[in-house]
C-alpha cells in the first residue's frame, strides 16, 4: 500500500523525488511502530487510538511538534489515498487536530550581508570560489529553491534573453531573468568548468566533475554567512527569503514576485510580506504630517 501512494504521489501528483523520500520515510517510521508496539502489519486496520499511541510516543522521545505535524500530515495523505481508492472507508486522521507549533520567524539576510559574503567570495579567483558565488547570486538574484538551483541544466540559460529556466514543483516550468552581474559570473564559470566536466549537461558540479547535492549547497551557503550573520538560520531558503523580502521593500508586485518565486497561490506568497509591512509602517510614520515621527 506505501508502494502504491509513492506510486500515486510519483507519477500522479508530480511530486518531486525529495518530497516522495520524505512521505517514505514517515509512512515506513509508522509502520516500524505498528509491528514492533501493536503486533500489527496491515495498515488498513489501524484506528485513531494506535495513531494517538505513535504520536504519543513521538512526544516522549523529545520529537517536536512541528516535525510531528509533518508525519502526521504524511500519514492523513496516505490515508486519504486508501480512502479514494476504496482500501478503507474511514480515514482515521479525519477529525485529528494538529499540535500547536509557535511560529518561527524567518529573518531574511540584509543587501549588506550578502554584499560582503559576494566581497568576501572575490578574494579567491578558483573553480570552486567562482561557483559557489554564482551559486549565492542565482538564489538571491532569481529566488529559486535549492533543489530546483541542483537541477539546473545549461540549456536552461538563454544568454540572448537574459533568462534561464527552472523545473519547479510539480513539474511546472517558469522563466526567470538574469541581472547582467550574474551574467558576467554566469559566463567565468562555464569557461571554468569545461576543466571539470565530463560532459554531463548539469550546470553545477563538483571539482570531480559530479552534480552537486543538498548538503553540499547547504554547506556553502552557511559557511559563508556564518562569517557575516549573527542570525539564527543561514541557509538557502533564507536568501530565497531575502530576494522574496527586498522585492516587495522596493515597491515589487506581489502577483509578479509570485511568479517569479514560482508558487501556486498567493497566499503562499503572502508569508514574506510581513517584512514588506515593517518597512510600508516606516515610511508612513516619517512621511505623514499627523505622525510624530518617533514610531
Amino acid at each position: 500500500m506505501i508502494n502504491e501512494f509513492l506510486d500515486y504521489l510519483s507519477l500522479e501528483k508530480k511530486y518531486s523525488a525529495h518530497t516522495i523520500t520524505a512521505y517514505k520515510t514517515d509512512l515506513n517510521s509508522f509502520k516500524s511502530f505498528l509491528i514492533d508496539n501493536c503486533n500489527l502489519e496491515d495498515l488498513s486496520e489501524v484506528n485513531y487510538s494506535l495513531i494517538r499511541s505513535w504520536i504519543v510516543t513521538l512526544v516522549n522521545n523529545n520529537v517536536s511538534n512541528r516535525t510531528i505535524n509533518r508525519k502526521v500530515s504524511s500519514l492523513k495523505s496516505f490515508y486519504k489515498f486508501l480512502q479514494k481508492s476504496n482500501q478503507i472507508e474511514l480515514n482515521p486522521l479525519s477529525k485529528h487536530k494538529m499540535l500547536k507549533v509557535e511560529k518561527k520567524v524567518q529573518v531574511p539576510f540584509t543587501a549588506r550581508e550578502i554584499n560582503e559574503v559576494i566581497k568576501d567570495i572575490d578574494k579567491e579567483d578558483t573553480f570552486v570560489s567562482i561557483r559557489n558565488k554564482l551559486i549565492v547570486e542565482l538564489f538571491y538574484s532569481t529566488g529559486i529553491r535549492r533543489t530546483e538551483l541542483i537541477n539546473l541544466k545549461e540549456h536552461n540559460i538563454s544568454f540572448s534573453d537574459k533568462t534561464i529556466k527552472v523545473l519547479g514543483k510539480r513539474n511546472k516550468e517558469r522563466y526567470v531573468p538574469l541581472l547582467g552581474s550574474v551574467i558576467q559570473t554566469l559566463k567565468k564559470y562555464l569557461q571554468l568548468k569545461k576543466e571539470f566536466s565530463i560532459g554531463l549537461g548539469e550546470l553545477f558540479i563538483t571539482e570531480k566533475g559530479n552534480k552537486i547535492y543538498e548538503t553540499l549547497v547547504y554547506r556553502i551557503i552557511n559557511t559563508y554567512f556564518s562569517r557575516v550573520s549573527s542570525k539564527e538560520k543561514k541557509s538557502p531558503h533564507i536568501l530565497r527569503h531575502s530576494f522574496a523580502t527586498h522585492l516587495l521593500n522596493e515597491g515589487a508586485d506581489l502577483n509578479s514576485v509570485k511568479e517569479l518565486l514560482g508558487h501556486s497561490s498567493l497566499a503562499s506568497t503572502q508569508v514574506y510580506t510581513k517584512n514588506s509591512l515593517d518597512v510600508i509602517k516606516k515610511v508612513y510614520n516619517n512621511a505623514h504630517p499627523r505622525s510624530n515621527k518617533k514610531g
